[in-house]
């Protein structure tokens, strides 16, 4: 029969495994909004995204509410890494019967329990004297948190139940009966914390002290941060008391029950509740069934009555009454005392396996119970306690290796080492039970280890370091602000933004106004988009930079095929004379043409010609200077088109007619237009920013002519130029302008493209940086570098849900030795930035289509833009946020995005396919 018992209380290595894959599988069901109500496991938010950094200092007042007393701390922390915080306690009694009457009496006592203390503790010291004493709050209850200071009891336990607390917020509760003893929430002068701050000031009367409490959390809670302060961050804690309970550091994004959704949070697992769906049945023994049966609550808390000293006493209990009925021990000895509830205790346990001389202290302990028992009774008793605190330790580690184990997966990492806050009577009392949960641990979860932390000072100490942390954080959050409040638009700002960019429109279009407006506005010549019946082969050329390239587009019932090549420029080509540029691109025309077999044909050709030109018509337009490193002579001044003909008539070529010169983002509206008849708008959002569109051909003041469209390229990234958008332009903006090639110019684009978003990002985390608000305030030389922070990393750090392991992999890369706290604030910096630019750049498209609907005399327009550019292809949110904010600037207009596959190739030569169909 004793073997049977103890064989009952072992659980073999298999069944933990089987647990652990129950255990996470519940943690997940807890994190999910959708499961979250059903789960056991209850995995509730505590609004605590931070562990303590050291810097923390000041005085932080802490209420505890335990089994029968109330524990009051004042704890001051001085900023030196939390080495050597002062701390005063008083402990106050529990009156009788307080835990089962009304809940506003217990929630007076409490109040009083903290005038008394600050009336002893604070009186007698005269350097102390504060406006707002913050307080924390250790309430050891299952509780809805929504805020750190507001939090809704959902059930009390331990043997409380105070009437008219369930469903209440307990923050609120406590505030009410302090302000009531301070003489009200709007209060007078003379409360109990008046008379205080007026002896403890030596100077002019100071206000009233008020106690504010700023943060609530449970003793689990409480542990893990009180075992953070030693240093290194803890990210784990159990306590292994009366109750049971574990809370962890989980990635923000997976606790879908809150709002938060960067860095990590702390979440309280309530895993007392584990197996109340019935997963444990199989290893619930009778003698636990027995205790469940007389507990208050059958049926719950399940893995808490496995594991929860308050219940190990009761287990031994009723193994001893079945084990005496069927005659394995007490077999000469009345054993009525054991029928008597509580009457084995944890105490018993640990003073039966704790002590070397076992056998002659397990007698008097049976004695002293009324027993009298044999050798062989005291032996049996002892190996029974021992199957009962062993199996305690080991479900324990195994619900620990259950949370190790998800946090490795959920970080992604191969190993994880992790600190763990560990606390209560098993912890203390029972010596093999760290031994246990480690090797335990071990075996069930190989790729986690584990480093065991002592709670000091209960959670009492963690309890300051969560309200300092609070205060911390809450006086950061409004630096920040601060610091980011000058790139955080209105919707009033950005229906001025769009209104400017009209009148803008308006001047660029008049002939009278054109010269002096910031928007330049160019006519295109291009009067018209594809309409699906343009057919034949078309030669596309793309010349915008050492590159070219070369392309024939097969226009066919089918669709479009397209073949090209890259041919390079030499540098004494691109530095040389304009004839011998012009005759190396005819060359390599002609090398493609006989490539691809098309030398017997005339073919049409468009020409993307990427440098800054004023058009005069569909195929001439003079150049006005070279960029990018070009500088061939005899071409500034003259028609491009003309040079690329003389070129063709040199080198005796006709395979070739130039019939459209072509800039990028007309060819981006070109291309989109072909699939869908309604684009009549080109945008293009990468490096730089551009925008063209159809306008009226009676509006465009600079060309002859009233009837029909024609397409306008706005050249808007020097809208701005004029000084128009200087109330815009930010502190960062102004640093980032002044170190281009071109202070003062491309203004619009300054704001939007992603060339300069990296490096107002780098400016903003260096005004951060001095304000101690990233890195601690330490210098980091790295960030001095300019250009260091490529707009590509603003898109994988704006990444959905991705860990902050990786954004700290990226500023690694940078060598940027980022904390998780830094990392948060870091991304959103980037999402501030990316964030303005798309909604600047709505607000100029908002004016594009309501100048396109109030043309047309439409009360609602329908229209498609054709996109293109890395920011707006590769950027998690930009296209999102722009789509967004032109949605509530131009309600009357529905406008959809279609992305454009090679608008300066292709679009290139469907401008040509369009000028052979119009001709």
């Amino acid at each position: 029969q004793i073997q049977r018992a103890l064989r009952s209380l072992s659980i073999p290595l298999e069944r933990l495994h089987i647990m652990k894959g129950h255990m996470i599988e519940d943690v997940c069901k807890g994190l999910s909004r959708q499961t979250h109500a059903q789960a056991k496991v209850r995995m509730l938010p505590t609004y605590i995204c931070s562990t303590p950094n050291g810097t923390e200092k000041g005085n932080f007042l802490v209420v505890e509410l335990c089994q029968n007393q109330v524990r009051t701390m004042l704890v001051t922390l001085y900023g030196d890494g939390n080495l050597s915080p002062q701390m005063m306690y008083k402990i106050f009694d529990l009156p009788e019967g307080i835990t089962h009457g009304e809940g506003e009496a217990l929630f007076d006592f409490i109040a009083q329990c903290v005038s008394q203390f600050l009336a002893e503790t604070l009186s007698t010291d005269t350097s102390q004297s504060e406006e707002r004493l913050p307080l924390g709050f250790v309430f050891p209850f299952t509780c809805r948190q929504t805020q750190l200071d507001k939090a809704e009891l959902i059930s009390w336990s331990k043997g409380f139940s105070c009437s008219g607390v369930v469903g209440k917020d307990v923050v609120q509760m406590l505030q009410a009966a302090i302000n009531k003893r301070q003489g009200g929430p709007s209060g007078t002068e003379g409360g109990w914390l008046s008379s205080w701050s007026r002896k403890s000031s030596q100077a002019a009367p100071s206000q009233p002290c008020r106690v504010e409490v700023v943060a609530l959390m449970n003793d689990t809670v409480g542990t893990l941060m009180t075992c953070s302060t030693e240093g290194r961050p803890c990210e784990v804690a159990i306590v292994a008391d009366k109750g049971s309970n574990c809370c962890f550091m989980a990635e923000a994004f997976l606790v879908e029950t809150a709002e938060e959704t960067s860095g990590r949070m702390c979440v309280n697992t309530e895993w007392g509740c584990f197996g109340d769906d019935g997963t444990l049945n199989d290893i619930f023994t009778l003698y636990d069934k027995s205790v469940d049966e007389e507990s208050s609550n059958p049926g719950e808390k399940r893995f808490e009555k496995l594991v929860g000293s308050l219940y190990l006493g009761e287990i031994v209990r009723h193994a001893l009454i079945t084990l005496t009925a069927e005659k394995a021990v007490f077999t000469d000895t009345n054993i009525s005392v054991l029928k008597e509830k509580g009457v084995f205790t944890m105490q018993h346990i640990l003073e039966i396996i704790n002590n070397e001389d076992s056998m002659t202290v397990t007698k008097k302990v049976l004695e002293d119970l009324g027993l009298q028992p044999s050798e062989r009774d005291c032996g049996r008793v002892q190996q029974i306690c021992r199957a009962v605190m062993g199996r305690a330790a080991t479900l324990h580690a195994t619900g620990l290796a259950a949370i190790l184990s998800y946090m490795c997966q959920t970080r992604e990492m191969e190993t994880l080492m992790v600190n763990v806050a560990v606390e209560g009577e098993l912890y203390t009392g029972y010596p093999r039970f760290e031994e246990i949960l480690l090797s335990v641990s071990r075996l069930l979860s190989p790729e986690c280890m584990a480093t065991f932390l002592p709670s000091r000072d209960g959670s009492g100490r963690g309890a300051a370091m969560v309200t300092a942390v609070a205060l911390r954080l809450a006086a950061q959050r409004r630096e920040v602000n601060e610091v980011l409040a000058p790139l955080r638009l209105s919707h009033a700002d950005l229906e001025k933004v769009q209104a400017l960019m009209k009148e803008e429109m308006e001047r660029g279009l008049c002939k009278e106004t054109n010269a002096s407006a910031s928007v330049r506005m160019l006519p295109t010549y291009v009067t018209h988009t594809p309409d699906g019946t343009e057919r034949g082969d078309f030669l596309a050329l793309d010349l915008g930079g050492t590159n070219f390239r070369v392309l024939v587009v097969h226009v066919t019932e089918q669709g479009i095929s397209m073949a090209s090549e890259i041919y390079v420029i030499p540098v004494a080509v691109m530095q040389g004379t304009g004839k011998g540029l012009f005759d190396h691109i005819i060359d390599c025309i002609m090398d493609f043409q006989v490539k691809q077999n098309l030398v017997t044909e005339k073919l049409p050709l468009g020409f993307t010609f990427s440098f800054p030109c004023q058009q005069v018509g569909l195929d001439k337009a003079l150049l006005l200077t070279w960029t990018k490193g070009f500088s061939a002579s005899g071409c500034v001044g003259e028609d491009v088109v003309q040079l690329l003909r003389d070129a063709a008539q040199r080198k005796q070529h006709l395979g070739m007619q130039v019939v459209a010169l072509v800039n990028d983002t007309v060819g981006t509206m070109m291309a989109c237009g072909y699939d869908d008849p309604k684009c009549e708008i080109g945008l293009i959002v990468g490096t730089g920013t551009n925008a063209c569109y159809m306008e009226e051909m009676k509006n465009v003041g600079t060309v002859e002519g009233d009837e029909g469209r024609m397409c306008i390229n706005m050249e808007w990234g020097a809208f701005g130029d004029n000084g128009c958008l200087d109330h815009l332009f930010t502190h960062f903006d102004r640093v980032v302008d002044e170190t281009t090639i071109n202070p003062g110019k491309q203004r619009f684009e300054k704001l939007i493209s992603g060339m300069y978003l990296g490096e107002i990002v780098r400016q903003i985390l260096m005004v951060m940086t001095e304000k101690q608000l990233l890195f601690q305030g330490k210098p980091i030389p790295k960030l001095q570098t300019p250009n260091i922070f490529q707009t590509k990393f603003l898109s994988t750090i704006e990444l959905n849900g991705l860990a902050l392991r990786q954004i700290r992999a990226i500023l690694n890369e940078l060598e940027l030795d980022a904390s998780f706290e830094d990392s948060v604030l870091m991304r959103e910096v980037c999402q501030a930035v990316s964030l303005r630019a798309a909604q600047l750049c709505a607000a100029g498209l908002a004016a594009v289509v309501e100048k396109m609907r109030e043309n047309r005399g439409l009360d609602q327009l329908s229209v498609t833009v054709g996109v293109d550019g890395t920011l707006y292809k590769l950027h998690p949110r930009f296209s999102q946020n722009l789509q967004e904010t032109l949605k509530k600037l131009a309600p009357k207009c529905d406008v959809s995005f279609m992305l454009s596959e090679d608008g300066s190739g292709k679009g290139a030569a469907l401008v040509a396919a369009v000028a052979s169909r119009t001709a």
